[in-house]
């Protein structure tokens, strides 16, 4: 009975009043959030908004783009090697133009383009290896020395028997000097045959196993142009 009565109460108060009644009842409402929102919602520190704010959409990153790679320039082709032949061609061109050589410009290195060579490298006073390669070539173009007409011994009379047998021999020239290159013997390329070219010529037969005979024989020729590479005139 009496909470029957209680709330009849209750409820005449709010029919006579009931501006104040919807008052209360939104500042206990007001009230309540305020104390939800202090001890429940709020991340952070006291005080806050009511209500937290939405989060900030994510702002995209920057991405660094890779830099272009600078172009690497083209490399100029490079020049084809000269062969031997086009080398001892201009070696025996450039030895003619000089007085030193009257042979063919068949780029064929023989004795007498090899005696040519020596004759003037000695007369210039190279110290350079005189075979047929491009230093020598270069020291020749490089070179002023020039050979006047007529500097050459004069050539041994056809009628004089005498005179041809003791002239000096390209072909011995040539193999002299290959001899000496190859360091058989101390020799002097004079053209003219010596004891120290017969011990060099038995020497060479004996390591080549060829027959020992000390002379200017087809196979020692044979043999001293395949070990050199060139034919010796």
């Amino acid at each position: 009975m009496n909470d029957v009565g209680t709330g009849g109460r209750v409820a005449a108060a709010i029919g006579q009043h009931p501006r104040e009644f919807v008052g209360i009842v939104m500042g206990t409402v007001a009230i309540l959030a305020i104390f939800i929102n202090a001890l429940f919602l709020q991340r952070g520190p006291h005080p806050a908004p009511i209500f937290a704010p939405r989060p900030a959409p994510a702002q995209p990153v920057p991405v660094a783009l890779p830099r272009p790679r600078a172009v690497e320039p083209i490399a100029a082709p490079v020049a084809l090697a000269r062969t031997q032949a086009q080398i001892v061609g201009d070696i025996q061109r450039e030895l003619n133009r000089k007085g030193f050589y009257d042979g063919a410009m068949d780029g064929i290195w023989g004795a007498k383009t090899d005696a040519a060579a020596r004759d003037f490298a000695q007369a210039a006073g190279l110290k350079i290896n005189v075979e047929a390669g491009e230093p020598l070539l270069q020291a020749v173009v490089a070179s002023t020395l020039t050979k006047a007409p007529g500097a050459a011994a004069p050539a041994p009379a056809r009628n004089d028997p005498i005179a041809a047998l003791i002239a000096p021999s390209q072909q011995l020239l040539a193999v002299q000097r290959a001899l000496a290159d190859f360091g058989y013997g101390q020799i002097k390329p004079t053209g003219v045959f010596d004891p120290a070219t017969k011990a060099a010529i038995e020497k060479f037969e004996r390591d080549r196993r060829l027959p020992v005979t000390g002379t200017m024989s087809e196979p020692l020729i044979r043999e001293l142009s395949a070990v050199t590479g060139r034919p010796l005139e």
